[in-house]
């Protein structure tokens, strides 16, 4: 059965909308936010402005580029004739989800949607290192619509929104890692999926993640050597096969142990380790907790959606 491991990890990750704004631009202006590592993306409607991302090279952006970040932590965007080093303003709210920086006056220079989201998965902070760091797709408008629609969504009072956003959400999750194989130079999930070999190895692992696989098992649905794959896998994924395997394996652990319906037996079998006491000290070195007890922890379970900031 072939499986899409894009799909499954942005699945598991229990995207959830918090809030989308307009920000108008004039002038010189320069916008510095702090972050939490929580995925920010941003459309750029009219116009050019120059962002840096967590501290990386700066990168010049324009009408019909699309920003997706899914752990950020840092972002400074500015006018591309910023103002002197040092100098940050907070956008001023003209109405209800709509801000304007650098000058009150006149028509603006730059527009673009921002929005911001979170993964409520628990399983987030093992998901996300597997997702490139920053992808910037330019010129694919079926980003901007699906991001237009999740900024109608958050806004509107409909039923089901939460659900509504929740799909759309890994739609445009989805849209911009697939667009970030071939366009982003960043390793990650998405360009390996983009290699086709790697890919090969990667819908194996994700289709039998029970299978005792090794280096060579995997390199062989590659149609490579050993050598040569894990040299590939490595510079394309940013980890080594091995540690993908792994992390892999137990995000699923932890998925089914928050099921009761799992005993540790039955969890160890169906993530690959032939016995619950071999599964139990590579979870308990891994989590820090072994499955018993992390399946008995508060906070495992889905519980109700925590509130979210409709801004």
């Amino acid at each position: 059965m072939r499986v899409d491991p894009l799909a499954e990890v942005v699945s598991l990750l229990k995207p959830a909308a918090r809030f989308s704004k307009f920000v108008e631009c004039a002038g010189s202006w320069r916008i510095r936010r702090e972050g939490t590592g929580e995925p920010f993306y941003c459309a750029i409607l009219e116009g050019k402005c120059r962002m840096m991302v967590n501290g990386h090279t700066p990168a010049v952006l324009e009408a019909g580029d699309f920003v997706m970040v899914p752990a950020m932590h840092e972002l400074i965007n500015e006018s591309p004739v910023p103002p002197p080093p040092g100098v940050f303003e907070r956008p001023a709210e003209i109405r209800a989800g709509h801000f304007r920086a650098g000058c009150a006056e006149g028509s603006p220079d730059m527009r673009m949607q921002v929005g911001h989201c979170v993964f409520d998965s628990p399983d987030a902070p093992l998901l996300v290192p597997l997702l490139p760091r920053t992808v910037i797709v330019r010129g694919e408008p079926r980003l901007l619509t699906v991001m237009q629609l999740v900024s109608d969504e958050s806004q509107a009072r409909r039923s089901a929104r939460d659900l509504v956003l929740e799909r759309l959400l890994e739609v445009l999750l989805i849209e911009a890692f697939r667009c970030a194989g071939s366009v982003d130079g960043a390793p990650g999930l998405a360009r390996g999926l983009a290699d086709p070999r790697l890919a090969d190895a990667l819908g194996a692992i994700h289709a039998e993640p029970d299978r005792s696989w090794t280096v060579a098992d995997l390199a062989a649905e590659a149609g490579m050597s050993r050598s040569a794959f894990f040299a590939r896998f490595n510079r394309v994924v940013g980890v080594a096969p091995m540690e993908y395997l792994l992390s892999w394996r137990m995000a699923l652990a932890k998925q089914l142990l928050r099921d009761s319906e799992f005993g540790v037996e039955e969890v160890a079998e169906r993530v690959g380790y032939s016995s619950a006491n071999t599964f139990t000290v590579a979870f308990t070195r891994f989590q820090g907790v072994s499955p018993a007890r992390y399946s008995r922890s508060p906070g495992t379970g889905e519980g109700p959606a925590s509130a979210k900031d409709w801004r």
